[in-house]
């Protein structure tokens, strides 16, 4: 049986794996990078340990650092969360080998999944529902265009090492589809560590569709139901719910029994997630299987009554699911994503401070949170600080609690999604009140809602409280530290004068907007991150408004618009990390005295 765990994450998920050992009697130990040092999840943890590093792939990705502290610790077991090295076989492999076990698949059921070519090939076995694609990776862009070519548009441009959105493109037009590949082979190198993509015809409108899968070494496999998750941008999940409402029954046991089948097929074991597309034609195909706990497993739970973290738990240490027939769900969940991001700059991640939260209460509402009052949201992780689930006997129902509980959420310090919840819980297409019903698809947001919701005011920073709890660190190790009034001690986000920092970023602007005008614009990111690519070379003239670089902040590739014509004159260099008060490059918009006409 397992005795203590180490959970390699941080934030609403670790938080969650904490708070079900605890359930359980396990221990847990927590890691936490530099910037998470007082998070939520480290103070709840039974002990927590720094991995000495800001980056993800200083602390959360560094497996042999996450091994160390296993064995200082006394941990036996590791529990990945979800995102980071949840799906990464190599780490799964190298926990088994330190003799510590893993609590999600076998490492190579993640590797044969994890290939979404090799899935492909296993749905089809298991006689899944698919959509033609290209038989293994696409070599170049102009294979990319050529299957588009013969099989039609739209033309979905996947990481075949990947999942969750990242190294996803989706080509409408034949011009695009070059430009879309290559940044899809990108974003998938950064967060796989492999390029290789595949390509598929996409269905349009499409809803997403998928089913909670648990399995176990005992010879069962339960499906627990479908979900969806249509509602997203930029193939980022924001609302979820269970079950899938609007669904023809054909259509669900064809998602029950596929999800069955295919990870009977693997010899899966513990949770994990079978995905579908649902076209607006009816026609049904697999997408791929998350082998991993979902961000969006809460919604599962609320209506089967199921701990899908208690039951991993079980399945890692040998013990059977305590369920082996198909739970039939019981009344309608949503959970609502609370991002650190702008819907009305298009949902552009904002990291910070919170200075105050206020979590939605009362009858049905569950609030799964990595985040509190004072709490920092780091700049180079995901914007996902905290979830609100409702559950209500009908959809109605649970939709009348959402709006109350968005009603009750407060959050301040940083621009959040909750305008984007408080218009999408009233929105006819969501709803299904409207003439078309239920009507929202994964392109719902961008092409039909973002354009309603408007800017957002950020509250005043809240005042400090008179007594300040903190942490010293000895020989890795936290320990927690309280003091009246900071007593003279510098804390994480503090100056020498014990003054929080507010943690905003500075607008396109620049960090001082009363910089003479001589000129030379400045050009400064909207928040840190790392400069991905240039788009113009250094010395070349661009327009006022003309995309120039390319910057990955928070899980998210974003484009750099120059604000003003001129000649660009490169500040930084690609694969840098950058910040939003220092400039990357400058336009000289005094084109006379730059030697261009």
């Amino acid at each position: 049986m397992i005795r203590t765990v180490l959970v390699a994450n941080r934030g609403e998920i670790a938080v969650r794996v904490i708070r079900a050992c605890a359930d359980l009697g396990i221990r847990s130990v927590a890691v936490y990078a530099d910037g998470d040092a007082d998070a939520v999840h480290v103070r709840l943890a039974d002990e927590a340990w720094a991995l000495d590093g800001r980056t993800a792939a200083e602390t959360y990705l560094a497996v042999d650092k996450l091994l160390d502290v296993a064995r200082r610790s006394g941990a036996d077991a590791v529990h990945p969360g979800y995102g980071f090295l949840s799906e990464r076989a190599a780490a799964a492999r190298a926990v088994e080998e330190a003799g510590l076990v893993w609590v999600g698949p076998s490492s190579g059921t993640i590797e044969l999944l994890g290939d979404k070519i090799a899935a492909r090939d296993l749905a089809r076995k298991v006689g899944a529902p698919l959509v033609p694609g290209s038989d293994g990776p696409v070599v170049d862009a102009a294979s990319a265009l050529a299957f588009a070519e013969e099989h039609g548009l739209p033309l979905a441009i996947k990481a075949a090492h990947g999942g969750g959105g990242r190294g996803m493109r989706v080509a409408r037009t034949l011009e695009e589809v070059p430009e879309l590949f290559e940044a899809a082979r990108r974003e998938a190198e950064a967060a796989f560590g492999r390029g290789e993509c595949f390509v598929e015809r996409f269905l349009d409108r499409p809803r997403h569709v998928e089913a909670q899968v648990i399995a176990d070494d005992h010879g069962h496999v339960v499906v627990a139901g479908t979900r969806d998750c249509s509602l997203q941008r930029r193939n980022q999940k924001l609302v979820e719910e269970a079950p899938a409402p609007y669904l023809d029954d054909a259509v669900r046991t064809r998602v029950h029994e596929s999800a069955r089948d295919l990870c009977a097929a693997a010899g899966y074991r513990s949770a994990g997630t079978v995905e579908f597309l649902l076209g607006a034609d009816g026609t049904l195909s697999f997408l791929e299987v998350n082998t991993r706990l979902q961000v969006e497993h809460p919604v599962t739970e609320e209506t089967t009554g199921l701990d899908l973290v208690a039951e991993q738990l079980r399945v890692a240490s040998g013990l059977p699911l305590s369920v082996t027939e198909d739970p039939t769900p019981s009344g309608h969940a949503i959970e609502l994503r609370l991002n650190a991001e702008d819907p009305a700059r298009g949902f552009l991640p904002s990291p910070g401070r919170v200075e105050h939260f206020v979590a939605p209460a009362g009858p049905g509402v569950r609030v799964d949170a990595g985040v509190g009052s004072g709490s920092v949201i780091p700049g180079e992780f995901d914007s996902l600080f905290a979830k609100v689930i409702v559950w209500g006997p009908t959809r109605e129902a649970a939709l009348a609690r959402a709006r109350r509980a968005v009603s009750e959420t407060v959050v301040e310090g940083v621009p959040t999604v909750l305008p984007f919840h408080r218009a999408v819980l009233t929105d006819p297409a969501f709803t299904g009140a409207g003439e078309r019903g239920f009507a929202v698809h994964t392109q719902w947001i961008e092409t039909e809602l973002l354009s309603s919701i408007g800017p957002q005011s950020l509250a005043a920073p809240v005042a400090e409280p008179g007594v300040v709890e903190t942490w010293v660190e000895i020989d890795g190790r936290r320990h927690r530290v309280r003091t009246p009034g900071g007593a003279g001690l510098v804390l994480p986000g503090q100056g020498a004068g014990g003054t929080a920092d507010s943690g905003g970023t500075a607008g396109a602007g620049g960090a001082d907007d009363s910089a003479p005008d001589d000129g030379r614009k400045p050009l400064f990111a909207a928040m840190s991150g790392t400069l991905l690519r240039w788009l113009v070379a250094d010395g070349e003239t661009v327009e006022d408004g003309q995309p120039v670089a390319v910057v990955e902040a928070m899980k998210m590739e974003s484009q750099l618009v120059a604000e003003a014509a001129g000649v660009l004159h490169q500040e930084a260099t690609e694969g840098t990390q950058i910040t939003p008060t220092t400039p990357i490059a400058h336009i000289s918009t005094d084109l006379s005295s730059a030697g261009h006409s």
